[in-house]
């Protein structure tokens, strides 16, 4: 999985992908428009972040490359790939159950707090993408 050179783009079954990982300077882009709704993209090797219409949306920690993102009403599911482990972060229902999945297998049950933010450790290999879903027990 490369990084995403143009920082976000929408995919052809109407996910996103953004980040880069290996980019040595902070970029961004803004008012990337997707299904009515604007992002911006903030990325390099330290952090990448995503937020729609303003609101926080993703963080990784150091920064990632992700693919095929998508939102649901229970959750979330995305390809992630960086050259670090990762610490990531998204946003979700605030003070809800959720299991996570890391390339299919659970890795355990979370609750988001009062802000809906959920966080989960993933390891990661350059050049292997990991899949990662949260959804709502």
């Amino acid at each position: 999985m490369p990084v995403i050179e143009e920082l976000i783009r929408t995919e052809q079954d109407g996910t996103i992908s953004f980040g880069n990982y290996k980019l040595e300077t902070k970029s961004k882009l803004q008012d990337f428009e997707h299904e009515g709704d604007l992002y911006k993209v903030k990325t390099f090797y330290e952090i990448t972040k995503l937020e729609r219409n303003g609101m926080f949306v993703y963080e990784s920690v150091p920064g990632t490359a992700v693919e095929r993102f998508a939102v649901s009403d229970d959750g979330v599911e995305f390809e992630v790939e960086g050259d670090k482990d990762a610490q990531l972060t998204v946003q979700l229902a605030e003070d809800t159950e959720y299991e996570v999945f890391v390339n299919d297998a659970a890795a355990g049950g979370m609750r988001t707090n009062m802000s809906g933010k959920l966080s989960a450790s993933v390891e990661l290999n350059e050049g292997t993408p990991v899949k990662v879903t949260i959804r709502r027990k």
